[in-house]
Formats: structure tokens, sequence, C-alpha cells
């Protein structure tokens, strides 16, 4: 099912519904439309909603909010920070906000970010309508922005210490759907150094809706040696949201809390969610989510992709 949305007028207010399934959807009050494009790939809606400030929509889908977009950004980018030695070369498929990015350069180690979105007018319309996400990230020379399909350009790349995999969940005609699959992955594994880590956001973790989830990580472990699953409650997004972390040779859930603390010393006033006690808390799955993981047997290819609103 395409995800959609629609808009109407109730007494004294306005509403957007995010649908999400045939059986369920998400409101949010609408006071402004800030910013509203359809470009050659989606359509782009940057709104201010009364509980949440600033979103930014894609496709109808809620990506991120104001006021707890740091949540979701400290918890997809500082996990893998931290678990690998010394980063210096990292590359960002999708994250047009610029958050992703802003969490990345607070590590001095980092000498140069890639990012790739192939959406040009997603960039420019974050650019220039939420300053609070990015914070100047896409004007630091490190940072360098390709307008590209992230597969084709992670399929010829190499040596690349982190790559972190920010898009929208897969959709049947999106243009995220063919980089959730075991050939994709494979190219990742294949485009980063012999200590590399890859993380992917990987949806909903809802106890009614797990198959993408268990499907992302099940794939994963097709591909890499250490594949570790975690998730963070998102209140924009109503409901708990999985991450999975796929690395070569470091191992996420052996980190100790004095490891994790050292390493994040520099940057810790600077981050409002992530600490040495939410890496420990992330790590911790529940117990459905670990029989869900273990029951799985789907593996996601290039001929039999999955769409999360299939489901």
């Amino acid at each position: 099912m395409r995800n959609c949305h629609i808009r109407f007028a109730m007494p004294n207010s306005k509403w957007f519904l995010e649908q999400i399934s045939a059986h369920e959807g998400s409101f949010y009050s609408l006071e402004e439309i800030i910013f509203n494009k359809k470009s050659s790939f989606q359509n782009i809606e940057i709104i201010r909603s009364g509980a949440f400030g600033k979103c930014l929509i894609l496709d109808g889908k809620m990506q991120s909010s104001e006021s707890d977009e740091f949540i979701y950004h400290e918890a997809i980018i500082h996990p893998a920070m931290v678990c690998h030695n010394h980063p210096e070369r990292v590359c960002i498929a999708g994250g047009g906000e610029g958050a992703t990015a802003r969490e990345i350069l607070k590590y001095s180690s980092v000498k140069e970010i890639i990012l790739l979105d192939i959406d040009e007018d997603v960039i420019a319309s974050c650019k220039k309508h939420l300053p609070e996400w990015h914070q100047g990230a896409f004007d630091d020379r490190r940072v360098k922005i390709y307008y590209e399909d992230a597969r084709t350009f992670i399929e010829r790349s190499s040596d690349f210490d982190i790559i972190i995999i920010d898009l929208p969940e897969p959709m049947e005609n999106g243009s995220a759907l063919m980089l959730y699959t075991k050939e994709f992955y494979s190219s990742v594994f294949n485009a980063l150094t012999k200590d590399g880590i890859a993380v992917t956001q990987a949806a909903a973790t809802a106890p009614h809706n797990l198959m993408t989830f268990t499907a992302i990580v099940n794939t994963l472990s097709m591909v890499f040696p250490i594949v570790r699953p975690y998730t963070v409650n998102i209140p924009s997004f109503f409901t708990p949201w999985g991450f999975v972390l796929a690395s070569k040779r470091e191992d996420p859930a052996t980190l100790s809390s004095q490891q994790i603390d050292k390493k994040i010393f520099d940057i810790q006033k600077t981050l409002r969610f992530y600490d040495s006690e939410a890496h420990k808390h992330m790590f911790s799955l529940p117990k459905y989510l670990r029989s869900a993981i273990t029951n799985q047997n789907t593996v996601i290819t290039d001929n039999q992709p999955l769409s999360f609103y299939q489901f």
C-alpha cells in the first residue's frame, strides 16, 4: 500500500494525517505549511505542528520533527562512531536534513563526509527552512554533497570507515526500495575498510508490524559477521523505531560504559539523548523483538524487494 496523507478541517483546527496502513494512521495538528514542492522524485513538505514544531514530510511520511529529531539523529550516529576506533571517512546515504552530518562533525577524527542524496530539492529546502537541524553542517569544508543515486555511488566506492543509511522506508516505486537488499548491503560491505561499520534505520518495531525490521536484520546477517539491532522511542513517530548496526570487527554490545564515556567526553555537553546508559538501553531488546528476529527467515533481494507498506 502506498503511503498517503489527508488534510481536513475540524472546528477551529486543521490536521495532518499520516496514513501508515489500511488500519492505522497518525494525526498531527497543522498550524502552517512552510514549504511544499513536488520534486522529480517525491513530494516535499515542511510544516509546523502544534506539538512537534517544524516537521519534514516526504511523500506524506514524517521524517523528523523539531522537538525530537535529536533522538533519531544521535541514535543513528553515535553508536557507530564510538564503536569505531578512529573514523575518518564517513558516507551518508540520505540524511538530507543535514542533522546526520551535524552529529558526525562533532568527532575531531573525521576528515571527510560524503553526503549522497538523489533529490537536490530536499537539501535546498532543508538548508533554507531547517537551520535548527543542520546548524551549518552543509557549509563545513569536510562535507561533500553528491546528488546521485546512493547505490550507484557506493558500488564504485571504497575505504569508508562508516556508512550511514539514513533513508525513508522501502516503498513500492519509491527511490529507496532497492537500498535494503542483500545485493546493496554486499556493496556496502565492500565499500568499507577492514574494520568498517554500517548503520541503517530499520522502520517501526511495534509488535503488530515487525516484518520490515526483522527482514532487514536477517538480510544484513547474510552479509556482515556482526549485526546488532537496536531501538529507540521517537515521540513524533508514535512508535518505537528500529536501527541496525552491522560491523566487520567491533561489537557495540560489548562496549563498556567507561569506553563510551571516554569516547564522547569532549562532546557530551552537545548531546541531549546519547550516553553510555542510553547505549545499553538501546541494545537491550525486549523479548518479543528477540523472538521475532530469531524466527525470521526473510532475505530481501533485488529480485524480491520488500515494501514496508505491503504489510
